[in-house]
C-alpha cells in the first residue's frame, strides 16, 4: 500500500515565528524571511485534499486529468515539494496561494496553481531545440569509443553546450519584490557558487513572486514534501520543510525584500 494511502502521517513543524522562508538580501545587506504561523492551516487542508481525492485538481472530478494524479509522486518520479502561501488583498480580504515545485509529470501549468517565473513559449522556443542538439550529443557520444579522441571532444561540446543552454534558461527568469523592481536570476542570485539546476522553480519563489506581481501581501508560507521519499533522505512523506539552501535561500532576499509585514 502506498503511503499516500495511510490516514497519518508524520509532521515536523517549526516554533511559531520561525521563519520558514528566509534569503540575505544583498541590497539591504540583510536577512529577510517569512514564518510558516498559519499557512500550516492551509498546508494540512491540501494535504487532506491528496489523501481524499488523490490527485492534485482542486476541483476535481470524472473529467479531471490523469496526469495530475497523486499516484505520480509514488512512482519512479518520487515526490515533490508543495507550498501554501497566506496573502492579504488591497482590501485586507485574505487569499491562499498554492504551488508545485518544479513541472507536474511534465506540466508546468496547472489550473489553480502558481506559474512559473518565465514566459512558457520563451521557455519553450530556447529550451526545445537545445535539449535536442544535446540529446543528439549523447547518442553519438554512446556510439563512440569511451576515452578515445572523439568520444572526448563530444562529451566536451555536449558539457559546454549544456552550460550555455542553461545560462539562456537562466536569463528568461523574471523575479519581483515587494519594492516592485524586477531582476533576472542573475542580478537576484547572492549565493557565491554557480546559479545550480532548478533555482527559481521551488514553491517559495513561485509563491512570493505571483504575490508581488499581484499586489499581494504574504502573511506565511508553509512547504510540504509528497510522495516517496527523496533519494538522499533529506525528504520524507507528509512532512514540512523549510525553503531549501542551494537554491532558494540566494533569491529569497531580494524577492522578500521590500515586504512590510502585517
Amino acid at each position: 500500500m502506498h503511503m499516500q494511502h495511510a490516514s497519518k502521517h508524520t509532521t515536523i513543524i517549526p516554533k511559531k515565528g520561525i521563519y520558514s522562508v528566509s534569503g540575505y538580501c544583498l541590497s539591504c545587506r540583510t536577512i529577510h524571511g517569512l514564518p510558516m504561523d498559519e499557512a500550516i492551516h492551509y498546508g494540512r487542508e491540501l494535504i487532506h485534499h491528496f489523501q481524499q481525492n488523490k490527485t492534485i485538481d482542486l476541483q476535481p472530478g470524472s473529467d479531471s486529468d490523469p496526469r495530475l494524479s497523486t499516484e505520480y509522486l509514488f512512482g519512479k518520479a518520487r515526490g515533490k515539494m508543495f507550498g501554501v502561501l497566506v496573502c492579504k488583498d488591497l482590501s485586507n480580504n485574505t487569499k491562499i496561494l498554492r504551488a508545485f515545485s518544479g513541472q507536474y509529470n511534465g506540466l508546468w501549468m496547472v489550473e489553480g496553481w502558481m506559474p512559473p517565473l518565465f514566459d512558457l513559449d520563451t521557455f519553450n522556443s530556447t529550451n526545445v531545440p537545445g535539449e535536442k542538439t544535446i540529446k543528439a550529443l549523447g547518442t553519438q557520444l554512446e556510439a563512440c569509443t569511451p576515452k578515445s579522441d572523439e568520444w572526448r571532444a563530444i562529451r566536451i561540446q555536449r558539457k559546454q553546450l549544456s552550460r550555455e543552454l542553461m545560462q539562456k534558461l537562466h536569463a528568461i527568469y523574471r523575479l519581483k519584490n515587494f519594492h516592485n523592481n524586477e531582476a533576472s536570476l542573475f542580478e537576484a542570485y547572492s549565493g557565491t557558487n554557480g546559479i545550480p539546476t532548478g533555482t527559481g522553480d521551488c514553491c517559495g519563489p513561485k509563491l512570493l513572486n505571483y504575490a508581488a506581481v499581484n499586489n499581494l501581501t504574504p502573511i506565511a508560507l508553509a512547504e510540504f514534501y509528497w510522495g516517496l521519499d527523496n533519494k538522499s533522505g533529506s525528504k520524507k512523506h507528509g512532512r514540512f520543510y523549510p525553503s531549501c539552501r542551494e537554491k532558494c535561500e540566494p533569491i529569497l532576499g531580494y524577492m522578500l525584500c521590500g515586504l512590510k509585514r502585517q
